[in-house]
């Protein structure tokens, strides 16, 4: 078996969590799950112990899927009011001969080093480029042979007090947090591939109550916008025209609702019950007029936010969020785009919703920066990975199903 990883996003209308297994080059999920969260606001823990909470329902519920404990996490925090800057770094080769992981963390400490702003914290350090010697233009130095290393690096950094709150939040639930990142950098590896990683392009994730709009380059976020709509305006528009609760209108949404009114069939109705009692027929075509009314704004306000944040050629985009898994969805992406964005569409076995791509992708980048700096951690122990073995091959829960092969 490989190390076992677990990523956890607090959103604002759910609790996600994923814990997967990095076998050789494949990423193996052996669970994931989301409940409600409470005291949580875009992204943003507005009430510790409520939030707490939510975390410890959720985790509860994964737990009992996996059956053992889960004690650690990589903890993804939203890029609201995050601060980029480009530090420079440099050290002395520990062995010549062989440049190695330790190095790379050297120079790494070395950019960050002294860096203080005020009342912010680091999140990511990510390098762009190394230099040994003068050999420049390096992705990984490791195993290379020269005297000196030297790093650029972009440096990501939040607001202290929100953080704070979210790591307190899930410090209170049991769980320690062994790294951190922004949503949008989980929502790019979920995505990641040799088509799109030396490119630059955007993200846009449409949440709850607001949609992150992030430009990366080369893999490395430069940009970030949050735009103050989401899904819960759809389900505003939706109870404002029909007169009904929000909770209705989210499952109309939901469970009814087309992105595209040209996809929706007008003889296909449901009965609601309006806010003074009464009882009305609406048809599938007006309730996704209304929605698709909605998105076409969210996405074209979008879409002028990537303009606004940089004049670089855009060769990607890529939209995700539970929202983006309305049906006909893509369908309106690639008309209001004109087929340069599509819609995320995660290919590993064990996730069927884009609401996961944040908490997936967060393992992947977690593995990614480990390797970089020659290193192996597993979030479990010995004792939890026999239990985890037992339990595949002898019970009923998702792992024997579906990963039985895995233990052959």
């Amino acid at each position: 078996m490989g190390n076992i990883y677990t990523g956890i996003d607090l959103g604002s209308n759910s609790i996600k969590i994923v814990v997967a297994e990095k076998n050789k080059s494949k990423y193996n999920v052996l669970a994931c799950t989301s409940t409600p969260s409470r005291g949580i606001k875009n992204g943003q823990v507005v009430d510790v112990k409520l939030a707490a909470s939510s975390i410890s329902h959720c985790l509860n519920k994964i737990e009992e899927m996996l059956g053992f404990k889960i004690y650690k996490v990589i903890c993804l925090v939203p890029p609201t009011n995050c601060k980029m800057d480009i530090l420079i770094g440099t050290c002395d080769v520990i062995n010549p001969n062989m440049i190695s992981g330790i190095d790379v963390s050297n120079v790494l400490n070395e950019a960050i080093k002294g860096y203080r702003l005020s009342n912010y914290e680091i999140i990511t350090a990510s390098p762009i480029s190394f230099i040994v010697d003068d050999t420049e233009n390096i992705k990984d130095p490791k195993g290379m042979s020269g005297d000196s290393l030297e790093a650029k690096v972009v440096i990501g950094s939040v607001p202290r007090e929100p953080l704070c709150r979210i790591l307190e939040a899930i410090n209170l639930s049991g769980l320690e947090t062994v790294d951190v990142a922004f949503t949008s950098t989980g929502d790019y590896y979920s995505v990641l591939s040799n088509e799109i990683e030396g490119l630059v392009g955007a993200i846009i994730n449409i949440g709850e109550n607001s949609t992150d709009v992030s430009i990366f380059n080369k893999g490395i976020q430069i940009k970030h916008s949050l735009l103050q709509f989401g899904s819960f305006n759809v389900d505003k528009d939706l109870a404002y025209v029909y007169s009904i609760d929000n909770m209705d209108a989210k499952k109309i949404k939901e469970n009814f609702a087309f992105a595209l009114t040209s996809l929706a069939d007008n003889n296909e109705t449901i009965k609601v019950i309006c806010n003074d009692k009464s009882k009305k027929e609406i048809t599938q075509t007006g309730v996704s007029k209304v929605v698709e009314s909605r998105l076409r704004e969210i996405l074209k306000v979008s879409k002028n936010e990537i303009k606004n944040l940089t004049n670089r050629e855009i060769r990607y985009i890529i939209v995700t969020g539970g929202l983006s898994e309305l049906q006909g969805f893509d369908y309106l992406v690639d008309e209001e785009f004109n087929g340069l964005a599509r819609v995320c569409k995660i290919s590993t076995m064990g996730i069927r919703h884009n609401k996961y791509s944040s908490a997936f992708g967060v393992i992947k980048y977690f593995d990614e920066k480990l390797s970089l700096r020659g290193k192996s951690y597993d979030m479990i122990d010995e004792i939890d990975r026999e239990n985890l073995v037992s339990n595949s091959l002898n019970s009923d829960n998702i792992l024997g199903k579906e990963f039985e092969h895995l233990y052959d």
